[in-house]
């Protein structure tokens, strides 16, 4: 015969639901909005049995935060197969189905939560930035990238970041058009450093040797050619 007690759990597995449940009420509103007794109650335990698990909010935000950053930095994983546009396509819509899904969370995160000033928190903010670094690097078939490109690649990262947040802001834009004007970005970054360095001239020339005249980057420079003209 079943009861209605609930199974006790082992210390681990309440650490795992507690981060869960915190993750998710982060997710949905920004962390300074959610309180420890609303952690406690969405858990189906009491506050001070949280207490107990967690010394604070601080520290359970950052337990949560270590788990978004490493699913966003998961994110901006993709195979090396096919034209560089269309990967970095998918790892834009990989980054916004992110964003769209813990908006007040990532909002907080970028902008500084309740653990702004947290130099845990900051290395794992850095934390993911460098992982979308080293895989942007690694789809340009560069270990050692040059000062050019190392400034494209962390500018285009940041400017990821800033369209996101602005995004969130109003969703006046649809992210479909932002996802696809990301990749348009890029190329358009890059070839304004190839108009200044014979190194990045050459990473250019390679990138689109692979391109389709109706892949991402062909995409950009129709839309460049079919701009009406002055009257």
């Amino acid at each position: 015969m079943t009861t209605g007690a609930r199974r006790r759990m082992g210390v681990e597995e309440r650490r795992e639901q507690l981060i869960a449940v915190a993750l998710d009420l982060f997710s949905s509103r920004s962390p300074d909005d959610v309180s420890i007794d609303e952690i406690a109650e969405a858990a189906g335990i009491s506050r001070p049995l949280v207490y107990h698990y967690f010394p604070g909010k601080q520290q359970l935000y950052e337990e949560a935060l270590r788990r978004a950053a490493q699913e966003l930095s998961g994110r901006f994983e993709e195979p090396h197969e096919g034209p560089l546009g269309a990967r970095l396509l998918r790892v834009m819509e990989r980054f916004f189905d992110f964003v769209d899904e813990h908006g007040p969370g990532f909002s907080a995160l970028m902008r500084g939560g309740p653990a702004v000033g947290s130099g845990r928190t900051s290395a794992m903010i850095d934390g993911v930035r460098q992982a979308a670094y080293e895989q942007i690097l690694a789809h340009l078939g560069v270990g050692d990238p040059p000062p050019r490109l190392a400034l494209v690649v962390r500018s285009w990262i940041s400017l990821a970041e800033t369209t996101a947040l602005l995004w969130l802001d109003g969703r006046h834009i649809p992210r479909e058009e932002l996802e696809r004007q990301l990749v348009h970005d890029f190329a358009a970054l890059m070839a304004v450093s190839a108009a200044y360095d014979e190194q990045m001239a050459k990473l250019v020339r390679e990138m689109l040797a692979d391109e389709p005249a109706d892949g991402m980057f062909g995409e950009l420079l129709t839309r460049l050619l079919a701009l009406p003209q002055p009257a």
